[in-house]
């Protein structure tokens, strides 16, 4: 029989804390946390929207890397097709700029495709080398176009009329957070749906997967394509909100620390990317006596998590939160008249 206690409720209560569903309760009350921190502090509010960048890129690599297990350093260049759609928008038409919003992460995604049907036959560095000369052509053709403004870019954007409620800085601020949750919630939805269920498999076994009759080629060109739609979300949101955009704006720099930043938060959930998209801008932005060897310090931390904790820092405290409701599991059992 169960215990008087036991209802219900109460088992609600400790389940839902203690499952594996609380990356999302968790972000959600980190991003008030961080909100709360941010206020109206431009220093903190330009940290916030570089680190929402990170993790957008991070989310957008998750997907077929993590996922699916299929390495792109191309997201330098989807993040700036991201960003010129709004660019473009914002000054070559009169159109609204939410619409280089929408094209954005089109075109990005159709890129995706192109280039992952061209390098279907490559994997493992041949894969990485390709990509990455896509980004680099990439960057150099935006850098000799005059129609994109050359080397220096374009700036001095209209500002954000959305139907026509123009948002303040603050409130785009908010909407940015907004954006980083929902991108990494339907992400984890993605992850525990039966096509990413196949798509893990697929990484680990694709013969089985095969055999099965789902079609591996078509898997990976649908998870190129969802991560590069996101990866350009967050260069359209870095354009937007810093109101200007480079050729050399989105770095390869950028592109190895979104490798690294699930590996940091726990590559288990679409939610640890973002936590170490958090930790990444702290620790080479935020903090002045390590700014200088914050980037060594990713590096060190990487390896020691994957020594430690291969699971990252969520995928660690997931076990530790596991050990914890076993250990009260039994005791109430034990208690039990």
């Amino acid at each position: 029989m169960k215990a008087a206690g036991d209802s219900w409720l109460t088992r609600f209560t400790w389940r839902s804390w203690l499952s594996r569903g609380n990356p999302t309760l968790l972000g959600l009350l980190g991003a008030i946390v961080v909100l709360a921190w941010v206020g109206s502090n431009g220093y903190r509010q330009t940290l916030v929207i570089t680190a929402a960048t990170y993790a957008l890129v991070a989310l957008g690599m998750y997907v077929p890397f993590v996922l699916a297990g299929s390495l792109s350093l191309a997201y330098g260049a989807y993040a700036s097709i991201g960003g010129y759609s709004v660019a473009l928008i914002s000054t070559k038409t009169g159109a609204p700029l939410w619409v280089g919003w929408l094209i954005g992460p089109v075109i990005a995604a159709g890129a995706a495709v192109l280039l992952g049907i061209a390098t279907r036959r490559l994997s493992g560095f041949y894969l990485v080398a390709v990509t990455l000369l896509f980004s680099e052509a990439f960057q150099n053709y935006m850098s000799n176009s005059s129609f994109a403004g050359g080397n220096a870019g374009l700036a001095r954007f209209r500002a954000l009329d959305v139907f026509g409620w123009f948002p303040t800085f603050n409130q785009l601020i908010f909407l940015t957070a907004a954006l980083v949750c929902v991108v990494a919630f339907l992400l984890s939805r993605l992850r525990r749906s039966p096509w990413g269920v196949v798509v893990r498999s697929m990484r680990e076994v694709p013969t089985a997967v095969e055999a099965c009759g789902a079609r591996v080629p078509v898997l990976n060109l649908v998870a190129l394509a969802v991560g590069a739609a996101v990866g350009a979300l967050g260069g359209a949101l870095f354009t937007q909100m810093v109101g200007s955009v480079q050729p050399d704006t989105f770095t390869l720099n950028l592109v190895f620390l979104a490798i690294f930043m699930p590996i940091i938060g726990g590559s288990g959930t679409p939610w640890g990317a973002v936590l170490g998209a958090l930790i990444v801008v702290e620790l080479t932005l935020n903090l002045p006596s390590l700014h200088t060897s914050g980037t060594l310090l990713v590096a060190l931390g990487v390896l020691a998590i994957m020594l430690i904790a291969p699971r990252g820092l969520l995928g660690y405290l997931g076990a530790a939160r596991k050990r914890a409701w076993d250990v009260i599991a039994r005791n109430r059992v034990g208690n039990a008249p």
